[in-house]
């Protein structure tokens, strides 16, 4: 008798179809807004896909077991560590500040935003296109200062950290 390996195997695949289906569920709720449902079901139904979306993660847990679990993690883990910057490279001076002007624009326009709503309203479009390409450039802008720059933002973190001047 032969053994599959665990991703061919029937109760991975129901796992991933569960899993499917939580992250799914969420396209209820712009849905349920678009069609008129009233703000208070609507945020009714956010809670109850919250705590569902829970249980689900759980019952995926217990039908893929601890070994389909565990990949799964390693597949999806291992796609998005393969996307993050190299620290090893370096980033140029050019870069650099590319990176930083992508990192800074969103975070100041964003700190900014009440204040000037408050002190002339109407200035500032409100589309959430322009809020969706700020959170966008943030995230970019890790990309392009690079894997370093990570480690940096991260030590702030770090009540010990260290600068170690090159």
């Amino acid at each position: 008798m032969t053994t599959q390996p665990h991703s061919a195997g029937w109760r991975f695949k129901l796992g991933i179809v569960i899993l499917c289906l939580m992250l799914g569920s969420w396209l209820m709720v712009p849905l349920a807004a678009a069609v008129g449902v009233p703000g208070s079901k609507v945020a009714a139904l956010t809670g109850v896909l919250f705590i569902s979306n829970k249980v689900l993660l759980i019952l995926v847990i217990a039908v893929m077991g601890k070994a389909g679990f565990q990949q799964l993690k390693r597949s999806v883990f291992g796609y998005v560590t393969s996307l993050a910057p190299s620290a090893d490279a370096e980033v140029g001076p050019v870069r650099h500040r590319i990176g930083l002007v992508m990192f800074c624009l969103p975070l100041i326009s964003a700190f900014l935003e009440p204040y000037v709503d408050s002190i002339w309203p109407g200035l500032r479009p409100n589309l959430w296109q322009l809020q969706l390409l700020g959170d966008l450039m943030l995230i970019g802008s890790f990309f392009v200062l690079g894997g370093n720059f990570w480690d940096k933002v991260r030590a702030l973190f770090i009540r010990t950290a260290k600068v170690a001047n090159a």
